[in-house]
């Protein structure tokens, strides 16, 4: 039975005694249940749970996300619930925030900004996607986790209105998504064979398509991401759907990473028409403008990238586009019209943004080198 005012955290886990005790210790004097569901740890990750107050649940695995999360979601007994992953901690200042929605009677959801970090460690807010994510929601039997991998919350049978959501002050880090992380738990191949079995069923979930195409993505294997992406933006048109953001991002950044930067012209026009105030989009369109040589156009676009900045709650953003990425490469830009005063100027004013990016470093090193011979 569910009881009023009381804030309920849903966990899954399996072996995640390195990363459990710095998520639990972040939230564990906000929530007044933890639920952890545990999905056949062997090393001692329930011992951990257990000295944090949670109640723990065993899980036989099935293969599918959804199933397991939805199964945590059974036992929460509060009226609204938060779910995390191990892997990620609430930032310290901001947790007493999340029970701002119990002060909300016409809210169902509540959404928070999430950091997911890439690279190695130590970690770097220069080096980390940005994105606003529901993470609290109702305690309502009728909303229930969708999809075995990358499993979303079944939302579309809610009529929800803006009163129906409320941003939280809240910052969310990720952190599974960083190299070691990744190693650690072998996500790569667990996901693709996931993957892949969800796939053979017939008329299956255009996302299933985008989430392969973000694997074969992760597995270096370009051209066929390329192919996967574009079959996912393709189902979307095809059930009369706007593609999301997210398939556009991916398609460029594979075209980015090919090389392939006519490829990406002037196809990304039309993605941008789509999603006018993605600065993901803009920051991809300058450097195909200045790989073909259009160097006026690729300043002015990054300049407009400045002015749209990355708080775009909306969009998965990486952090730098409307920054210091976009003043390093204005710096590249002035460099090949051979200004360089202009070119310094950017370049020092990426590295004021960003005192970690070794590119800009480097190029502002090499120019005044040049300069002072």
């Amino acid at each position: 039975m569910r009881e009023e005012g009381l804030l309920s955290l849903c966990m899954i886990v399996k072996n995640e005694e390195n990363w459990l005790s710095r998520c639990l210790e972040s939230i564990k004097d906000v929530v007044d249940e933890i639920i952890i569901v545990d999905t056949g740890s062997t090393d001692g990750t329930k011992e951990i749970a257990l000295d944090y107050g949670a109640v723990v649940f065993d899980y036989e695995w099935n293969d599918n996300f959804a199933d397991a999360r939805n199964f945590s979601l059974e036992q929460a007994k509060g009226e609204w619930i938060l779910w995390l992953d191990a892997d990620e901690e609430i930032e310290r200042k901001d947790r007493e925030h999340i029970r701002d929605v119990l002060s909300h009677p016409e809210c169902y959801f509540g959404r928070m900004k999430v950091v997911n970090y890439y690279g190695t460690f130590p970690v770097s807010y220069d080096r980390a996607h940005l994105m606003n994510q529901y993470r609290l929601f109702r305690n309502d039997p009728q909303l229930r986790f969708d999809g075995a991998i990358h499993e979303q919350l079944d939302i579309e049978k809610l009529n929800l209105t803006s009163e129906s959501v409320v941003v939280l002050p809240v910052t969310l880090h990720h952190y599974g998504y960083l190299e070691e992380a990744i190693e650690e738990k072998d996500k790569k191949e667990r996901n693709m064979r996931l993957l892949e079995k969800a796939l053979e069923v017939e008329d299956h979930d255009p996302w299933l398509d985008y989430h392969y195409a973000s694997e074969l993505y992760r597995h270096e294997r370009m051209n066929e991401a390329f192919e996967q992406v574009n079959v996912s933006i393709g189902s979307f048109l095809k059930s009369q759907k706007k593609p999301p953001s997210l398939l556009y991002k991916l398609k460029y950044t594979i075209l980015m990473a090919l090389g392939s930067y006519e490829g990406g012209w002037p196809s990304i026009d039309l993605a941008i028409k789509l999603y006018p105030d993605y600065v993901d989009l803009h920051f991809y369109k300058g450097i195909i403008l200045m790989s073909m040589k259009k160097i006026p156009e690729a300043i002015e676009t990054f300049e407009y990238c400045l002015e749209l900045g990355e708080d775009h709650p909306s969009y998965l953003t990486m952090v730098g586009t409307g920054s210091f990425m976009a003043w390093y490469y204005i710096g590249i830009c002035y460099e090949l019209m051979e200004d360089l005063p202009k070119a310094e100027e950017a370049y020092r004013t990426a590295l004021e943004l960003s005192d970690t990016m070794e590119q800009a470093r480097e190029a502002l090193e090499k120019l005044t080198s040049a300069t002072e011979n």
